[in-house]
């Protein structure tokens, strides 16, 4: 990767992206386990920071299921070679002790989405998990989670509407 191809994606490609997540945000993020049935609506809190001259934006997060808190962390960047955005992302309410990898492609000029999978034992195969990052303009931002079922189409299990934070 050339330093004038990662100067063209920091000025007006993906990770011109990237830096429009950068912020501190403010929201609520819903839970649904069944399709029609919100299970829980919890304040949420999030950081995007930039690091590595932009190559990468650091996520952290705080919110609530249940009244018990959580919070989780994920590095979020575009593989300019690749062509494919890219996610790394613990927790401590999803992941346990994993960190799941997901990869994605541009949905748009201010949309990308990410897929990964996890664990959820040793005699089930593999669930998908997908995330839909959706810049919704300059101060407000929507971030969706998918549940996929093997063999089932992609479920809604979580959105959080942020409000940039002053």
């Amino acid at each position: 990767m050339s330093q004038e191809r990662l100067q063209q994606s920091l000025s007006a490609g993906p990770h011109h992206l990237l830096s429009q997540l950068v912020g501190s945000w403010e929201g609520v993020a819903r839970t649904w386990f069944q399709p029609d049935k919100v299970e829980d609506e919890s304040p949420s809190s999030g950081t995007f920071r930039s690091v590595l001259d932009g190559r990468f934006v650091v996520y952290e997060y705080t919110s609530a299921f249940g009244g018990k808190p959580l919070s989780g962390i994920a590095t979020l960047g575009h593989h300019l070679d690749q062509g494919r955005f890219t996610m790394a992302w613990v927790d401590t309410f999803h992941v346990g002790t994993d960190i799941m990898t997901l990869q994605g492609e541009p949905g748009g000029d201010d949309r990308f989405s990410v897929t990964g999978s996890y664990f959820i034992g040793e005699q089930s195969p593999r669930w998908g998990w997908r995330v839909d990052i959706d810049v919704a303009g300059p101060d407000a931002l929507v971030i969706t989670h998918f549940n996929i079922q093997p063999g089932e189409a992609p479920q809604k299990a979580i959105e959080i509407q942020y409000k940039r934070r002053g």
